[in-house]
């Protein structure tokens, strides 16, 4: 392997001409800078350096190799400039992956912030539910995917950290007319749940209650379950984000006890964080911390 403090000696007696005015430019001893040429030489096999007179010229060898000693040391300061932006985050890309009515409250609290603090850093978002948001973080599409409990959401032993954000309680959203503020006083209307994988929760809750509740409709589309509801088409549940993101006023909400859904960030690998990660974790530590202390309702305006 070159050494490129050598390759470095190379081009300034290339550039320069002579080896007192590449050791005055490189501010070195000018044996130094002999012997950094002769170990040169020693580990390329090659002549170099020529002696004409009381100076020295590349040889044909020395010529090839300067140049391409000259390309590789400008990529390497390229990539020290790069590398230093990233680190000082005045440049480089952030990528998100979030749910729908993650991205409709507190992620955008978070991007507002991170986006004032490092104006130079690209922040891109893109909306997947958590088995996609995991599968684009996993394959370095993004850097951190904001995910809610899901029969998918993967272990941390898988090499996915997850760091719980906050947690989210659920309510029940019935017509503005029906009378009964729990679950079971809706036995037996009819029901409107999240899709399959998604529907365990409500399915859990009205267990508890003594009923299966009979499911008519199935869509994931909050304001779409909002506007089943008003008009009367059946009751169901929605975590407070989905409510927060988007209120339909022709409806009730009943909030309820126990434990919500988990709200978390997931990033690869144990820390520290690449830095622009590492900043934008903290926002939305921040944001979440704005979640918790205030109604979701203030989040976003009605």
């Amino acid at each position: 392997m070159l050494d490129v403090t050598r390759l470095t000696v190379l081009v300034a007696v290339a550039r320069h001409g002579s080896v007192t005015a590449a050791a005055r430019a490189l501010h070195y001893a000018q044996p130094s800078v002999s012997h950094h040429l002769a170990r040169l030489e020693a580990e390329t096999g090659s002549r170099l350096l020529q002696r004409v007179g009381r100076g020295v010229r590349l040889t044909e060898a020395g010529r090839l190799l300067a140049d391409r000693a000259e390309e590789i040391l400008g990529r390497l300061t390229a990539a020290e400039a790069e590398l230093a932006e990233l680190t000082g985050l005045r440049g480089g890309r952030v990528r998100l992956a979030a749910f729908p009515s993650a991205l409709g409250t507190f992620v955008p609290v978070a991007a507002a912030g991170f986006a004032a603090a490092h104006p130079a850093v690209d922040l891109r978002f893109v909306q997947a539910e958590p088995p996609e948001a995991l599968r684009l973080l996993r394959n370095g599409e993004v850097e951190a995917a904001v995910v809610f409990d899901h029969p998918e959401t993967v272990p941390e032993s898988a090499g996915t950290r997850l760091e719980t954000l906050f947690e989210e309680p659920s309510s029940l959203v019935v017509p503005a007319d029906w009378a009964g503020d729990s679950l079971a006083d809706h036995r037996d209307r009819p029901w409107i749940s999240g899709c399959e994988r998604c529907r365990a929760r409500l399915l859990s809750a009205c267990a508890a209650e003594g009923f299966t509740p009979d499911i008519r409709f199935t869509t994931d589309d909050y304001v779409a379950v909002q506007a089943l509801v008003a008009a009367g088409m059946g009751a169901t549940t929605l975590p407070a984000l989905a409510l927060a993101a988007h209120r339909d006023p022709r409806v009730r909400v009943v909030p309820l006890a126990g434990p919500g859904r988990r709200i978390s960030v997931a990033v690869l690998g144990e820390p520290p964080d690449p830095p622009g990660t590492a900043a934008l974790l903290d926002h939305l530590r921040a944001g979440a911390l704005v979640t918790v202390r205030a109604p979701l309702t203030d989040i976003v305006p009605m």
